[in-house]
């Protein structure tokens, strides 16, 4: 197979930091870093460009950390809520994805990117979870996320946290307060 040496303009993940030079396929090249600009041909000229352009890159590099840094000091002061329909046993009518979390976040004044949401797959049951945000590659913020049933019932959370622990008649006795509770709306 050909391979290639392509200079990287910008970060990517799994492949490697804005100015290294790496091996790849010629047709990973070709069709998808060259395209979108994301790399250029690792020329001697080309080389030398990017020589020049360090000193400007270590001084975006420095910025751009800066930038994520200060938004995460504001982050991490954020709690999210979400209310979802609830059916049998926590499960959720629907799911809270990256899309849900990146809306929320836009609707409280943070512009956040929803590739920048690390959620290995959309939240499906109600409760409190923590979904890392990555930033910048050195800059990573744990949002805490609760996910309530319809009407912010925050109660359910608990007692379906708390049947493992609970024996079984205090279990019994619960759910049937919720199930009271439920048809009552």
């Amino acid at each position: 197979m050909a391979h290639t040496q392509v200079l990287l303009r910008e970060d990517i993940d799994n492949l490697g930091a804005r100015g290294e030079i790496v091996r790849v396929k010629a047709g990973y090249a070709r069709n998808y870093l060259l395209p979108r600009n994301l790399a250029v041909e690792a020329t001697a000229n080309n080389v030398r460009q990017i020589e020049g352009e360090k000193a400007a890159l270590a001084k975006r590099e420095a910025k751009e950390r800066g930038t994520a840094e200060s938004q995460a000091s504001q982050l991490q002061k954020l709690t999210l809520k979400f209310e979802r329909k609830v059916g049998e046993a926590g499960v959720l009518y629907g799911s809270v994805t990256s899309m849900d979390i990146a809306q929320e976040l836009k609707d409280q004044g943070y512009e956040v990117d929803r590739r920048k949401i690390v959620l290995r797959e959309p939240i499906k049951r109600f409760g409190n979870y923590s979904v890392p945000l990555r930033l910048h590659r050195d800059v990573t913020v744990e949002l805490p996320i609760h996910v309530l049933g319809e009407g912010g019932v925050e109660i359910d959370v608990e007692a379906l946290q708390g049947d493992v622990a609970q024996p079984e008649p205090a279990l019994e006795a619960t759910s049937g307060n919720e199930a009271e509770e439920n048809s009552s709306e």
